[in-house]
């Protein structure tokens, strides 16, 4: 009996009437799974034939007529039917038609059948909506009117999906019409539109679902395989009313945009023929900017490292790392004189570091934008490895205190291959940054190349969905959209610790630079930007009509910011030597004396006592934890090590363990990354012991040398070069005390991570004032590996020392030590495991910091059948 009523219970079939009265009568949400928001009119209770000694005897009823219908009574078959199509018990029963009656009445009660609702088509029409939700959240974005101009399609596709209820037969396309527009259907669990409601008329359910991703914003997250992430987008995205804004906030944004528009525009005036690759068209950027920085901030993050292209540099310098504005004015005085050595840089490439207040959330917070060449995303692994680098010297395994946020342009965001790569670093354990917020400046053009002809994919950021970040895209002339989109963005990134990116749909009001004419390739394009009301005077019209600010007030905070420029182009005339190392974006504190240069010129002495090489060669030679089982191989080899340290002979290998172990010793961190590192590409190295009976336990003898030594990382890399390159280049950023080393499979193997050796290792000095240590280690060699990896190309290395064979060094006492100092870098060819022992010794001995470009051959590593005499 009780499956009886429970049936009846579940199958009652709920009406638009009693849905509006029980959820206004709730106080607390109801529960919106389709089943168990069933309600029943008439009260077990009032049918006392389901009482008592009787229930026994219709439940066994029950039980014989699911069994076989025809083996009951006609009427208790029209009962039975009837309570499972959802009537009342009370009304499910009719009486059986008198004896000898015609069978026209017996029709007629079981005409009440074909009356009641039809739970099959009720049950298809609530999947029916429920799917149709589910492609709004996968598809909306293809409809969002992300575009400013109103002339393309973000995704470069104009139809409409057609499992959208926007499409010219949506609804026909699951089995609804429009007299379904008005009915009440239950919301599934994966929705958040209903806010405190559980149904909606699906009329409110499309109209709900149009709200939250087809307007000025676009999501792309349907892809991420993790439930959790789902849920937490969608309830930011679709909760009635969720992107409120209080008239402060409001009246902030603005102060901001008055900003960001009016630099540019003072550039513009004072300086109309110059190059300075400005932000016109999206000047959104900088209150974007400022948005995740002070989000991020009140969520107890202290230093942001920020990598990005040309593109509005000067004005990021000015109003978001707060450069001080007669400094970048005075870089448009071409008489200005260098006081640094070097050969600069041009302005909007030049990085910065400074630390201030954040007056949003009252904390001290540290940023620093890395300088970067033309090459436009050649510094995103760069970025990484700094912020990766930060997080270690802070013990900041969680990414809570220091996180990167990279800007990117939509041509070279989809074109350039080391957006891959930095991406596919993201999440391995020796190189993540616990999650990167990418602001893409989507000018929806190339230089000049459409990008209907630039890339493959619909979007220029669909290469983030490979490691599942989310993906939001907004319309860059509706600033509150965008406010919104980078406080979900930073919050996304606080909760998860993962990569998100922020797509800035916007335009270029100029061509490719101030002095390039963009009509002769986009005409309809600058036609329709040349009408384009800039998103400044936009937003100030809409908030004056609101009652936010007067137009009063408006001229007034553009006049206060227009004497700030004033003011400080004035001072800049006074500026008649430019100082590089005010524009270094990785200073040193204390590593060198107060105008930037090296305490000494002198190396103190690379050798150690016999006692120290011992101890570090029976630590290398042995297993120094317990209950760890070594490969029968790697025993023989262990052996050998401390055969070698008896007799006072070393190899290539041993020299090196014996180097790094003196330098963690004197409290220096040491990493070395690249392919197959921890074995060595010539099974010499065996940094990393591995455990032959339990899956993934490991010892590092190396960082059980000493009780308060540095740490030792040495990891294996992903098969990359460029971004595996810049990633330790960056690292090696952040310290002089740190010896940070990057070891190529094969010497040759440099050759595809090109761009960071020319780009920034060689010239990075001369250009930005900015040392590094960073060494290569470039193994090389004619032993039958075929004539790609006979040769590492060293005649590059040194035709790149930037030695000057029209001057004649003077020799004086530190003539050894400044010679190296000149140089761009260091290239040794090291013939014993004594040269390799010293080079990396000294490299953190010298005063100053120097690339080493080490290109030893294989026979020299292989060495371990001619150990050399201590």
């Amino acid at each position: 009996m009780h499956r009886l009523r429970t049936c009846a219970a579940k199958l009652r079939p709920l009406t638009a009437s009693q849905t509006v009265k029980n959820v206004s009568n709730s106080g607390a949400a109801v529960s919106r799974t389709f089943q168990q928001g069933r309600f029943y009119t008439a009260p077990v209770a009032a049918e006392p034939f389901l009482s008592g000694t009787s229930s026994n005897y219709v439940e066994e009823m029950y039980f014989a007529w699911l069994e076989n219908p025809q083996s009951v009574h006609k009427s208790w078959d029209v009962f039975f039917r009837n309570a499972n199509m959802g009537a009342a018990p009370g009304t499910a029963y009719q009486s059986p038609p008198p004896l000898g009656a015609s069978l026209a009445s017996l029709s007629q009660a079981q005409s009440m059948v074909v009356a009641q609702p039809n739970v099959d088509k009720l049950v298809e029409d609530h999947l029916a909506v429920q799917s149709l939700i589910r492609a709004y959240q996968i598809r909306g974005h293809h409809v969002a009117q992300l575009d400013p101009l109103g002339i393309l399609d973000a995704d470069l596709e104009a139809s409409v999906p057609a499992n959208l209820a926007t499409s010219s037969n949506g609804l026909a396309f699951y089995g609804l019409d429009e007299s379904d527009l008005d009915k009440v259907f239950h919301l599934p669990t994966t929705t958040f539109i209903g806010g405190n409601e559980t149904a909606l008329p699906l009329r409110e359910i499309i109209q709900r679902m149009e709200m939250s991703y087809c307007q000025h914003i676009g999501v792309e997250f349907m892809f991420i395989n993790d439930l959790e992430q789902c849920q937490w987008i969608r309830q930011k995205f679709e909760t009635p009313r969720a992107m409120q804004f209080n008239n402060e906030e409001k009246r902030t944004l603005l102060a901001r945009l008055v900003r960001s528009t009016r630099f540019e525009e003072f550039l513009q005036r004072k300086w109309s023929s110059e190059k300075r690759f400005g932000l016109e068209g999206c000047e959104v950027l900088i209150p974007a900017l400022k948005t995740i920085i002070d989000k991020s901030s009140e969520n107890g993050v202290e230093n942001v490292i920020m990598g990005m292209p040309h593109r509005g540099r000067l004005n990021v310098l000015a109003n978001v790392i707060r450069k001080e504005l007669e400094q970048i004015f005075c870089q448009f005085d071409s008489k200005l004189e260098a006081a640094d050595e070097g050969t600069g840089d041009v302005k909007y490439h030049l990085g910065m570091y400074h630390r201030r207040i954040n007056r949003v959330s009252n904390k001290n917070i540290t940023l620093s934008l890395m300088a970067n060449p033309s090459h436009l995303e050649a510094v995103d692994p760069v970025v990484q490895g700094k912020t990766k680098a930060e997080q270690f010297y802070l013990s900041d395994t969680e990414g809570k205190q220091v996180m990167s946020i990279l800007l990117h342009g939509d041509a070279a965001f989809a074109g350039q291959g080391i957006v891959y790569e930095t991406f596919h670093l993201s999440d391995l354990p020796s190189y993540t940054t616990h999650g990167t917020i990418h602001v893409v400046v989507n000018n929806q053009i190339g230089f000049t190349t459409d990008p209907r002809v630039a890339r493959s994919s619909p979007y220029p950021t669909d290469v983030a969905r490979v490691v599942n970040a989310p993906i939001f895209h907004v319309n860059g002339d509706d600033p509150e959209a965008v406010m919104y989109v980078c406080n979900v963005a930073a919050e996304w990134r606080n909760t998860f610790h993962k990569d998100v990116v922020v797509d800035l749909v916007c335009f270029r009001r100029n061509g490719h630079n101030e002095m390039d004419e963009p009509m002769f390739t986009q005409p309809l394009m600058y036609k329709q930007i040349k009408r384009q009301k800039s998103v400044l005077k936009k937003y100030a019209e809409k908030l004056t009509s609101e009652g936010v600010v007067t137009q009063q007030e408006f001229e007034e905070e553009m006049a206060k910011y227009d004497k700030i420029c004033e003011e400080a182009y004035t001072r800049s005339k006074d500026e008649k030597i430019m100082h590089i190392k005010h524009w270094l974006d990785s200073p040193w504190p204390g590593f060198f004396t107060l105008d930037g240069q090296p305490k000494s010129m002198t190396c103190p002495s690379t050798g150690l006592t016999e006692d120290m090489l011992n101890h570090i060669g029976n630590i290398a030679s042995s297993v120094p934890i317990e209950d760890f089982t070594i490969h029968g191989g790697l025993t023989r080899i262990l052996k050998g090590r401390g055969e070698m340290v008896k007799n006072r002979m070393v190899d290539w290998a041993l020299a090196e363990y014996m180097a790094f172990g003196s330098l963690l010793n004197e409290g220096i961190h040491i990493r070395l990354s690249g392919q197959d590192v921890e074995r060595g590409t010539f099974s010499h190295r065996h940094h990393v012991l591995h455990d032959q009976n339990v899956d993934k336990k490991t010892c590092i003898p190396m960082n059980h040398l000493w009780p308060n030594q540095a740490p030792y990382t040495v990891c294996n890399s992903s098969l990359s070069e460029y971004g595996v390159l810049g990633f330790e280049l960056g690292f090696a950023m952040a310290s002089p005390n740190a010896l940070v080393l990057w070891e190529a499979q094969f010497g040759d193997f440099h050759n595809t991570a090109q761009c960071i050796i020319d780009q920034f290792i060689s010239p990075g000095q001369a250009k930005w004032v900015r040392q590094n240590g960073i060494v290569l280690l470039l193994p090389h060699g004619m032993e039958g590996m075929g004539p790609e990896h006979s040769s590492a190309r060293p005649e590059r290395f040194l035709q790149m020392c930037n030695d000057d064979p029209d001057v004649v060094p003077k020799f004086t006492e530190d003539f050894v030590v400044r010679q190296l100092y000149d140089t761009n870098w260091i290239v040794v060819n090291c013939s014993t495991p004594a040269n390799y022992f010293h080079v990396l010794r000294r490299q953190i001995l010298l005063p100053f910091r120097k690339p080493v470009s080490a290109v030893p051959t294989r026979t020299y590593i292989c060495s371990a059948s001619l150990p050399l005499p201590i």
